[in-house]
């Protein structure tokens, strides 16, 4: 487990809008989707919940790798790398739950194991 850096937890926390997770297909599709409810968890996962993934949801079961990218107040933009894990139970699934407003269905919490992390070219971790 690799923490995130401080710079990019301040960043996250000063974040604007929805991010964007990037998933691939088995066959080497990408697709790419706005997402509005997420948290970190520990430190090292980004999470975002399922409430409506359908593409998403294929690829993360399929064992694809994945990127997620916001951008901040001042509009310089943080790009993640790494693993995604589905959760449907467990400890990252019911923190989900507390953050995620009741009135989304709340499927489950896709975690990006944060494996790199850019702002621009540079490489933060």
């Amino acid at each position: 487990m690799t923490a995130l850096p401080q710079t990019v937890r301040d960043a996250w926390e000063d974040r604007e809008g929805p991010v964007v997770l990037a998933t691939v297909s088995e066959t080497g599709v990408p697709n790419i989707i706005y997402a509005g409810c997420v948290s970190i968890f520990e430190d090292d996962k980004m999470v975002v919940a399922d409430n409506y993934f359908d593409k998403t949801r294929a690829n993360i079961l399929n064992g694809c790798m994945g990127a997620l990218l916001f951008i901040t107040n001042e509009r310089k933009a943080y790009q993640a790398k790494g693993t995604l894990e589905y959760h449907t139970e467990g400890e990252i699934f019911d923190d989900m739950k507390t953050w995620t407003p009741e009135k989304y269905p709340r499927h489950a919490a896709a975690a990006l194991v944060v494996e790199e992390v850019y702002s621009g070219a540079e490489k933060l971790l």
